[in-house]
């Protein structure tokens, strides 16, 4: 499955991220169509714009908790959580070398190299798991 058609007012979002961050948040989006498609416990995603970022959470059922995609402070591309969810703290405790962190909100991406996308899967599918893992 490919990542689903970009809304306008989405599409409008990731037009202004700069020239360098753009294409990581587009490989992020794809990355976050994609496992939910390969998550068996993640209800289904929509995409809308929550806080001006592009966000994905999902509906059918609510298993997950929001992800939105934007540029932490340091100007590296992100993928930021609820700061009440433990999400950050478990990538953190996963990946403590992988990723840069913003307090409770942000994991973000290391400046240079290539995306490490099978971490990025995971931290993805945690959050697209969220709320039923909590459950249990």
């Amino acid at each position: 499955m490919s990542a689903a058609p970009m809304t306008t007012d989405v599409k409008t979002v990731f037009e202004t991220f700069s020239d360098s961050v753009r294409p990581h948040l587009l490989d992020l989006r794809d990355l976050v169509f994609e496992t939910a498609e390969k998550t068996d416990t993640a209800g289904e995603i929509v995409e809308a714009l929550k806080w001006g970022q592009p966000s994905y959470l999902t509906v059918r059922p609510k298993s997950g908790s929001t992800i939105r995609l934007g540029v932490g402070k340091s100007g590296q591309p992100a993928l930021f959580c609820h700061c009440q969810t433990s999400l950050i703290s478990e990538f953190r405790d996963i990946y403590p070398k992988t990723f840069n962190y913003e307090g409770n909100r942000a994991l973000v991406l290391k400046e240079g190299g290539a995306l490490p996308k099978a971490e990025l899967a995971h931290c993805i599918a945690l959050a697209l798991t969220y709320h039923r893992r909590k459950r249990s």
